[in-house]
């Protein structure tokens, strides 16, 4: 059975390889824009910096428990399907349809953030107030997105 500490422990992990596909994400669909496009590539290259980030802190909250630190990208989940799904199908250069996908990788990453922070996963209230600190971020992050893509209208 599963202790409290290797669940927290779990969901901290999780949430280091969601941002690390995060990263990704943003930095591909970043190289995929056109020359015409900086503005949005300083916002995608923000959103992979804002998760590295996150990826510090959270590898931090797993070394004070004590925990074995897991490193790399997901390899299943939504989070993971849902950016691979991002970086396959950029059309080189197409902003709306960027836009579009970056904003499906948002609502995957938002939904994990939002799962992480359900009380069956034994998080102390400090690994809850970062993980709440960093959700309010990428729910911030989602709403830019998607406001960028629906003026692109």
């Amino acid at each position: 059975m599963e202790t409290t500490t290797e669940k927290s422990v779990e969901v901290l992990n999780d949430l280091i390889e969601i941002n690390n596909d995060r990263i990704d994400g943003f930095t591909r669909a970043a190289k995929d824009l056109g020359e015409g496009d900086a503005d949005l590539k300083a916002v995608f290259e923000k959103f992979a910096s804002d998760s590295r980030q996150n990826v510090q802190e959270l590898s931090a909250a797993v070394g004070q428990t004590g925990g074995e630190l897991e490193t790399g990208n997901s390899v299943s989940g939504t989070i993971h399907r849902t950016w691979l799904d991002v970086k396959a199908t950029f059309t080189g250069h197409d902003r709306k349809a960027i836009l579009s996908e970056c904003e499906r990788g948002e609502d995957a990453i938002k939904k994990a953030y939002r799962d992480a922070l359900t009380e069956d996963n034994g998080l102390t209230s400090e690994h809850s107030s970062l993980i709440a600190t960093q959700q309010q971020a990428i729910n911030e992050g989602h709403d830019r997105i998607k406001a960028l893509r629906d003026a692109q209208a």
